[in-house]
């Protein structure tokens, strides 16, 4: 049994309380910088989330140790320095967008919708370790590694919520016969009217050795959940980079097999190739004629770990939102001397294009 975990870091949608808080400032307050406190604020605005994130419709918790405060006194926490940099490039604009995005949350739980929580994200997180652990280990198969890992849960590190995407809990563990050995998972959940849907996992970050020990670094590339967090595009003209790529994650999910597998049909040779998906490269390009972007992406032949494809998803937004429009096979495995090796199928030679931060 998997009892409720204690957060480091938790997302609060009190909406009330925020949008109360929200809407406390007025609308002309005149705003400055200031040094960070040595210490975290017994309390920041907007119920201690990251002010930037929630200006980019993400909610993002923190304990409030990166903090910026305005004249008049009120504090705004901050999930990172990058955030904070982002927020102070336009703090006024960046406050309405907050307060904005907390309307909307608010609109919506008034007209009865379903608004989700950490604490639901937290209890859909252990309802999937009870449904997938056996004797309190989590199996979970490693793309990447192409290997099985039976792991011990340990904790939520945190949740966080992307308007428009869905939660993310990123999910502490360790192997089951090597504590020190840890693992963070992502779970990735999309509301569908009261429910939340596991749409996948994915490793964020793996154990590396160090001495007798192990410490975490982060798999690359990496997961684009994790950029819009790390960048906080804001307002800007085009998509960015995870927006395509969260696109193309859309289609792997949407037609993968019961094995986790896709079939994609070999221009050249009309075969139909069941493939096996490991990951998305950056950068995403974009053509600067056309208007697609494309990316490309590993699958590997299920049952070898030697047998790389590289195939190229090519998105537009014709439909009014990104979409796949065409997958390609770019890079097929070719053995040679016992060793397998990737041929290009095409080369981008004389596409104009540019790349997509």
């Amino acid at each position: 049994m998997f009892h409720s975990p204690v957060l480091r870091l938790s997302v609060s949608l009190a909406l009330p309380a925020m949008l109360a808080a929200a809407l406390s400032f007025g609308s002309a307050t005149a705003i400055r910088a200031a040094d960070d406190m040595s210490m975290a604020p017994s309390h920041g605005e907007f119920d201690d989330s990251c002010a930037m994130g929630l200006a980019d419709g993400q909610m993002v918790s923190t304990d409030c140790s990166v903090n910026w405060s305005d004249e008049n006194g009120k504090v705004y926490c901050f999930s990172s320095e990058n955030s904070k940099a982002s927020f102070l490039k336009d703090p006024e604009g960046n406050i309405a967008k907050a307060k904005a995005f907390l309307e909307k949350q608010h609109a919506a739980a008034a007209s009865g919708a379903k608004v989700f929580k950490d604490t639901d994200v937290n209890a859909r997180v252990e309802e999937v370790l009870a449904e997938r652990s056996k004797d309190g280990t989590f199996v979970f198969h490693d793309p990447k590694l192409d290997t099985d890992l039976n792991l011990v849960y340990e904790e939520i590190k945190i949740v966080r919520g992307m308007e428009g995407y869905g939660w993310f809990a990123n999910v502490i563990f360790h192997e089951k016969d090597e504590p020190k050995k840890q693992y963070a998972l992502d779970f990735w959940f999309k509301p569908e009217g009261d429910e939340l849907i596991l749409m996948d996992i994915r490793v964020q970050k793996g154990p590396k050795r160090d001495g007798d020990g192990y410490f975490m670094i982060t798999r690359l590339p990496v997961a684009w959940w994790w950029l819009p967090v790390q960048e906080h595009p804001g307002s800007i003209e085009g998509a960015r980079a995870w927006q395509v790529m969260s696109a193309i994650h859309d289609y792997i999910l949407e037609n993968k097999d019961e094995d986790g597998n896709i079939t994609v049909k070999d221009e050249k040779t009309g075969e139909d190739l069941k493939l096996q998906f490991v990951e998305i490269h950056r950068p995403v390009r974009h053509l600067k004629e056309k208007g697609d972007y494309f990316a490309c992406t590993d699958f590997r032949k299920p049952g070898s770990k030697d047998e790389y494809y590289d195939l190229d998803f090519w998105v537009d937004e014709k439909t009014g939102k990104l979409k796949v429009n065409k997958v390609k096979v770019h890079k097929v495995p070719v053995q040679e001397d016992g060793v397998w090796t990737q041929v290009d199928r095409y080369t981008f030679e004389g596409m104009d294009f540019e790349e997509t931060l």
